[in-house]
């Protein structure tokens, strides 16, 4: 049967893309290299590449997806995708490889773009009572009513980009003077933004993946912030806590695995994602769900792998098994 061919996309177009570079290196090293042949492909603008031991680049035939290694020509059996943000995140990369009839790790294409999109996601988890913080929506172009966006969610409240990832672009509101600003800020990263209550709580991250049939969620992780919230500096630059398991209650733990599970399912999820929420007053509020999240040494959900006493290379196999065309 010999081994399977396993390409590692990493990169992408935005800018997340040094840190997928980061997760995609960590995923690399981790797989098994008894089962799998590895392939690391870097999807960035100026091209795709398959890169070899030796940094030679050899480009990636986007016909179907195959590239040379210097003795033959590799067709990838399975795709691990480790791309933050566009293309690998918002269902570009999923659309292709699904036509091309490749399997990857990633949920599926209308799953990714749907999830990216904060307010599609929250406007469709809100009908099924899925608690979230209120919010308001601009477009770049429309008018803008600072005190009917403050009537809205009072303050202080988040002003973000509807569609990026890593917290570029968000700014925590404290008074009106400050809303425009951040309005001009957000829309640098996006044309659309939106503006939300800021809760008071615990935030907490939970990874949900499937094995097979099956969906299981990691152990929860609480995030304490140096800075005024999770940002950029606070993900990764260390200034940020993150403390698995979370120092809540049982019954908060398991209410918020529940939710996350849940949400996972009314979603249609598949591979491995990352949800975010604020416990406020015993209930979890939910921010948002990452669909490619961070894996590399420094990421949460590597961190609750570990936890659970798995390791990563075992982890990353269910990942695979669970897409591999088995013979």
């Amino acid at each position: 049967m010999g081994k399977k061919h396993i390409a590692v996309a990493m990169g992408g177009y935005s800018s997340e893309f040094e840190i997928s570079l980061n997760s995609g290196e960590v995923v690399c090293n981790a797989l098994d290299k008894n089962k799998y042949n590895v392939y690391p492909v870097h999807i960035l603008d100026e091209g795709w590449y398959f890169v070899a031991k030796n940094g030679t680049k050899h480009p990636v035939n986007k016909a179907d997806f195959s590239f040379h290694n210097d003795t033959e020509t590799i067709h990838p059996d399975a795709i691990f995708n480790t791309i933050h943000g566009t293309p690998g995140e918002d269902g570009y990369l999923q659309a292709y490889w699904q036509l091309l009839g490749i399997p990857h790790t990633s949920t599926d294409y209308y799953q990714a773009a749907l999830s990216f999109n904060k307010r599609d996601c929250l406007s469709v988890l809100k009908n099924f009572g899925v608690r979230a913080a209120n919010s308001y929506y601009v477009n770049e172009g429309s008018e803008i009513n600072i005190e009917e966006i403050v009537k809205k969610t009072g303050l202080p409240c988040f002003v973000k980009p509807n569609r990026s990832g890593s917290s570029f672009g968000i700014s925590k509101v404290n008074e009106m003077a400050e809303m425009m600003s951040a309005i001009e800020k957000a829309f640098t990263e996006d044309s659309e933004i939106i503006i939300e209550t800021a809760l008071v709580g615990v935030e907490v991250s939970v990874g949900v993946y499937n094995k097979g049939e099956e969906v299981i969620a990691l152990p929860v992780t609480e995030i304490v912030s140096e800075n005024e919230f999770f940002d950029y500096e606070a993900k990764y630059l260390g200034k940020s806590q993150e403390i698995t398991p979370a120092r809540i209650s049982e019954e908060e733990t398991e209410m918020v695995k529940k939710e996350a599970i849940r949400i996972y399912k009314l979603l249609d999820m598949k591979g491995i994602t990352r949800s975010e929420f604020i416990i406020e007053n015993g209930k979890p509020y939910f921010l948002e769900i990452n669909t490619n999240p961070g894996l590399s040494s420094e990421s949460i959900i590597p961190k609750q792998v570990r936890e659970t006493g798995m390791t990563l290379t075992k982890f990353f196999d269910i990942l695979i098994q669970n897409v591999l065309k088995t013979e």
